[in-house]
């Protein structure tokens, strides 16, 4: 299906005639699983790219709106949902539009303070009441629920590394990740913590975007950036503010795994992030 500016301007004319004037023009950076679209100067329309992604749309609706006042950092607005039609066969959003560039190091002015402020924000959501939240499963593709999902694929893809002693050491963390469970109560995680769902402003970090993976659950998928993204001080400073058991940064290696050997997103140095994994691993096999 071809989702663009013309669908989205017949959508918007048939079923929000009060916003039929306003220009609609692509966002500069879509995603994968929606296709984003600017509404005159204040919104954004966005549409799920499949059936799978489509019932993200009741769920982000519904629960953004009440995670919202808890969280100390800006999150999608919904402002409307449309219908599904026969130009197009699903729910869709419509969203306050927030200001903001996807964070690189080139936008971002203190990485400490980045580091800090998005542990902030987690330790957040985690702390947000989970009375009849959704939990873990297939709708968002078990983020925050058993690693052991991801067994198979994941041996799969470690057994197919050329280096037999990176291979050995990444399966042995791969089995560690495996052995531990979370104990506590389920808490919300956002399921997909990655730089193009943290929008810099001024420097600083100032939103979190793309809440379709949002469940409850067990919160070591959330910690990639760790890995992905962070480095020396500022690793320290995120460990730090989560305040996680050593099981649960172990189970966020499993995850980190799995996400750069199996479902990689484009552009992802493979064998850096792996040679981070390694390293972090006997550091803290050392402590």
């Amino acid at each position: 299906m071809k989702i663009d500016v013309s669908l989205v301007k017949q959508l918007v004319s048939q079923q929000f005639p009060e916003w039929a004037d306003l220009d609609i023009s692509t966002v500069a950076t879509s995603g994968w699983d929606n296709r984003t679209f600017h509404l005159g100067e204040h919104m954004l329309v966005r549409m799920p790219s499949e059936a799978q992604y489509a019932p993200q749309v009741a769920k982000e609706q519904y629960w953004l709106l009440k995670l919202q006042p808890q969280l100390p950092l800006m999150i999608p607005k919904p402002i409307a949902m449309g219908e599904p039609s026969k130009e197009y066969p699903w729910h869709w959003s419509i969203y306050q539009w927030l200001e903001g560039t996807a964070a690189t190091n080139a936008y971002i002015a203190d990485l400490n303070l980045f580091a800090s402020i998005l542990a902030k924000f987690l330790k957040a959501l985690q702390r947000c009441a989970t009375l009849d939240a959704p939990a873990a499963g297939p709708e968002n593709f078990y983020r925050g629920g058993d690693l052991s999902i991801y067994d198979a694929d994941t041996r799969r893809a470690i057994v197919q590394i050329e280096n037999k002693q990176l291979a050995k050491t990444l399966m042995v963390i791969w089995e560690i990740a495996l052995a531990s469970k979370w104990q506590l109560n389920p808490v919300w995680i956002h399921g997909d913590i990655a730089t193009g769902n943290l929008l810099v402003n001024n420097g600083k970090l100032v939103a979190v975007i793309d809440f379709g993976q949002l469940a409850i659950g067990d919160p070591a998928c959330d910690l990639a950036l760790y890995w992905t993204f962070l480095s020396r001080e500022s690793r320290e400073i995120f460990r730090e503010v989560l305040n996680l058991d050593n099981d649960t940064w172990g189970r966020a290696r499993g995850w980190v795994l799995w996400k750069t050997l199996c479902a990689p997103i484009a552009g992802t140095d493979v064998d850096k992030i792996l040679s981070e994994i390694v390293n972090d691993f006997k550091y803290a096999g050392k402590k």
